[in-house]
């Protein structure tokens, strides 16, 4: 039976659904059946970041109406055959999906997959609400900014409040230079205040929204791509496996003419034994 985790964030615009492809594509390429959902029915956008938006024909209110086959819905990436995504409805849907309707595509799919990834849309709302209500698992993307924060920490209360206990916590976007010099808050800054577990620290880089306007999940990247590193590692600590987390050092030692950001690079680098 699929293991159904919600990702989600409250504020908007954290990398929410980046996440979300690159998780996927990191688990189906350590070799997990993964599934991925868009919730965000009106305004779906995994399909684009997954480069799979030519490919949908058919959705799952397709499948409930008995216009096609479950199989033809689900479509099958070609660069892993163990990823697959599920559009729940057309984006011109003018009737929004109902919890009933997505228990029962969840409850046609479960026993084929080893993960069930669900892209929560942003906010508190009723999108929100139908989401979380077949997970068993959450993950909770922020940044190291105060309003993501503070939505993040009545995300989590919700999610406590359902049921969901098993919460854990990725912060993307870090800026190691901005960290050290105080103006931007820290790992531990943002663990102490939420109180959830931490699986995953992604560094901030312009790669990741190359990769995305190209529909290629940054995990796809050569293995020096520390955004790729960074959430393949998050997926291996999601399954149980032990990876590093990306820190960064207090001090160090910097050559003359060398930049703030080459500084960190190295510093990040350095510590994922890249």
């Amino acid at each position: 039976m699929a293991r159904v985790i919600v990702i989600t964030s409250g504020k908007g615009g954290v990398g929410k659904t980046t996440t979300t492809s690159n998780i996927g594509m990191s688990l189906a390429r350590l070799g997990h059946p993964t599934l991925l959902i868009d919730a965000d029915v009106g305004l779906r956008n995994l399909d684009l970041l997954l480069g799979l938006e030519n490919r949908i024909i058919y959705t799952g209110l397709d499948v409930l109406n008995k216009t096609c086959r479950l199989e033809q819905a689900i479509i099958k990436d070609k660069r892993q055959d163990k990823l697959a995504f599920f559009p729940l409805s057309s984006n011109r849907a003018e009737v929004p999906i109902t919890s009933e309707q997505i228990e029962k595509l969840v409850g046609l799919v479960k026993s084929d997959y080893e993960y069930i990834l669900i892209d929560s849309p942003a906010g508190i709302d009723n999108g929100f609400q139908t989401a979380i209500e077949f997970a068993n698992e959450a993950l909770v993307v922020v940044t190291p900014e105060v309003p993501s924060i503070r939505d993040a920490d009545r995300v989590i209360g919700i999610l406590m409040s359902k049921g969901i206990n098993q919460i854990n916590l990725i912060i993307n976007r870090i800026r190691p230079n901005m960290v050290r010099t105080d103006d931007m808050m820290s790992i531990e800054d943002v663990t102490n205040i939420l109180g959830i577990t931490l699986i995953g620290v992604i560094p901030d880089s312009e790669k990741i929204i190359i990769a995305s306007n190209r529909g290629e999940p940054i995990v796809l990247e050569d293995k020096n791509c520390l955004p790729g590193v960074a959430f393949e590692n998050t997926a291996r600590q999601l399954t149980g496996e032990k990876s590093k987390l990306l820190k960064f050092r207090k001090y160090e030692w910097k050559k003359p003419g060398e930049t703030n950001n080459w500084k960190a690079y190295k510093s990040i680098k350095f510590l994922l034994k890249i």
